[in-house]
């Protein structure tokens, strides 16, 4: 968006490209606030009430899972994943003083751990290098995407769409700064993207937990969506005109970042309100899509600060 160009409510600001001005919204700050129970202090230090969370179990919680091999279960109890049972291996040879100790750590965090024949680990083996441990998982309790626009409220919010980012570990990052910027959720593709898995519970330090995060089966039918909840969808892009500094991101945004390999794709990009880049200077070609994003989520963070310390 040029430095001249009008933002206000009805108007396109895609220079021309765009069909559909930004949303009016009410001008409320985040009413409803994260998801959690209990009060909290909102962006103006009042105190709030957080809303019920919806029960969330049954949404996209797929088959629980399996761990194998004793740094990965070491990982994995480390990054707080919800373990259902271990099972550890009673064949002569199989236990040492590293294994026992993985044990006892399991144990001291109240994980159920069954002595199990090496046979049974072999046969719910992936690979065969369980080294006489695995733990079965929970499985993750998705959200749904009205529980994201719950989260919401009705006025200033942060949502991130990921359009097929695939690598666990960039997305447990982008849900570790979702979460830290105070985002009402994330959205992902139930199909050729990343899951909550191990990494991502490692590189998000456990915000997986605390971030409402939908699984659906049509990111445009979701953005669309997000659309009539009164988000305007800006996608972060190298081929935008406008760079971060004069894109209009403050308000209630709905920010899409591309797979790592191609972008955000062809549609999404169309579904879009507006897009922006971020400028730069070095020689290498682009930050990964986890750094991007954090750049971004933080602008619209800064941006809504600002709002709020002069309503003040």
């Amino acid at each position: 968006m040029a430095k001249n160009q009008s933002r206000k409510p009805g108007r396109d600001v895609r220079g021309g490209t765009g069909k559909r001005g930004r949303p009016q919204v009410p001008s409320g700050r985040g009413g409803k606030g994260r998801h959690g129970e209990g009060p909290y202090r909102g962006r103006s230090g009042r105190e709030q009430q957080r809303p019920a969370p919806r029960n969330r179990a049954r949404q996209g919680a797929g088959a629980a899972g399996f761990i194998e091999g004793r740094r990965a279960c070491a990982e994995a109890l480390d990054a707080s994943v919800p373990i259902r049972r271990a099972l550890v291996a009673t064949t002569v040879g199989e236990r040492d003083r590293t294994l026992d100790e993985l044990v006892v750590r399991l144990e001291g965090a109240g994980v159920p751990v069954e002595y199990v024949a090496r046979d049974r680990l072999d046969g719910r083996s992936a690979h065969g290098a369980h080294q006489g441990i695995m733990l079965e998982t929970e499985p993750f309790a998705y959200a749904s995407l009205d529980d994201v626009i719950e989260a919401a409220g009705e006025g200033d919010a942060l949502v991130l769409l990921l359009d097929h980012v695939t690598d666990e570990g960039n997305f447990g990052a982008i849900v570790r700064t979702a979460e830290v910027v105070g985002a009402a959720g994330v959205i992902v593709a139930n199909a050729r993207a990343a899951r909550v898995g191990t990494a991502a519970y490692k590189t998000s330090a456990g915000a997986v937990l605390h971030l409402p995060i939908a699984q659906v089966p049509n990111l445009a039918s979701a953005a669309q969506k997000l659309q009539e909840a009164g988000f305007w969808l800006g996608a972060a892009t190298e081929h935008a005109h406008d760079d971060v500094w004069h894109a209009p991101l403050d308000g209630r945004i709905c920010l899409v970042m591309g797979s790592e390999g191609s972008g955000v794709s062809a549609l999404m990009r169309k579904r879009c309100d507006f897009e922006c880049r971020l400028p730069q200077r070095g020689r290498v070609e682009s930050l990964n899509v986890a750094q991007a994003t954090t750049a971004l989520c933080y602008e619209w963070l800064r941006r809504t600060m600002a709002k709020d310390e002069a309503v003040e």
